[in-house]
């Protein structure tokens, strides 16, 4: 099972977008996939049109147990999703004795999955902390402009870290470079310097794409929504690369 999070402490980066049509695109290669939102603004929620009893506060708290939280939304494709009570969770984190493990013990009750894949929130809080203790993949959607090629470099530090605190072993293995328009000079000139530094772990960039954006307001992944867009192009080559790791 590869366990993977989906991080950057940049927001505007597209990590939201690339969790979802990365757990999408997956499903659809008969990989069993869950999609676990960290994120309290709930983006998941609302973008795949999840209706859950449960969230993911309600498990971390003792309400319910985990897999009482797991919605179903396709073949192969299930969620655990988070809204504003989330929030809360970093209070109650900070006040319990194993704040550290508390949910890597909570998600390591998870089976049968292939892939579980967290959409982390654009902090370095403890939620975060947690979510890299349990995850021995980081995955970084960086935006290809000056800042977001920054936060990239930094997330290497951060991931060292939080390893360190935590005892883990998680490294970055995937590189999504986001939001690229060959037409800029900028654009290129980042691709250039993320391609020079992390090399082979780069994937394909995802290009600017309208059919990204209106994919969430109709509650469908880009397969689903615009299945000959270039967005559905670029992230359909990024599930290969994926699935290509496995060997």
């Amino acid at each position: 099972m590869r366990t993977i999070c989906v991080m950057n402490h940049k927001g505007g980066v597209g990590k939201t977008t690339t969790a979802i049509n990365m757990a999408a695109g997956l499903s659809r290669k008969d990989k069993r996939v869950l999609l676990i939102d960290l994120d309290p603004q709930g983006n998941i929620d609302l973008s795949l049109k999840v209706e859950a009893d449960h969230d993911l506060y309600d498990a971390l708290t003792g309400k319910v147990v985990l897999t009482n939280c797991i919605v179903q939304l396709a073949k192969n494709f299930d969620v655990i999703s988070s809204k504003e009570t989330l929030a809360k969770a970093e209070y109650y984190l900070y006040r319990q004795d194993e704040s550290k493990m508390m949910l890597k013990d909570l998600f390591s009750q998870l089976q049968g999955y292939d892939y579980i894949i967290i959409d982390c929130p654009p902090s370095l809080g403890i939620l975060n902390q947690n979510a890299l203790a349990f995850c021995k993949e980081v995955f970084v959607p960086t935006s290809t402009d000056f800042l977001g090629f920054d936060a990239l470099q930094k997330m290497t530090e951060i991931v060292k870290e939080i390893n360190k605190a935590y005892g883990n072993s998680a490294k970055i293995t995937k590189v999504i470079p986001t939001l690229f328009d060959k037409r800029n000079k900028i654009c290129k000139q980042t691709i250039a310097e993320i391609l020079n530094e992390f090399g082979e772990i780069t994937s394909t960039p995802i290009r600017m794409n309208s059919k990204i954006k209106e994919a969430p307001k109709y509650g469908k992944s880009i397969f689903k929504y615009a299945k000959s867009s270039n967005g559905a192009k670029d992230y359909g080559q990024l599930i290969e690369e994926v699935v290509g790791m496995e060997s």
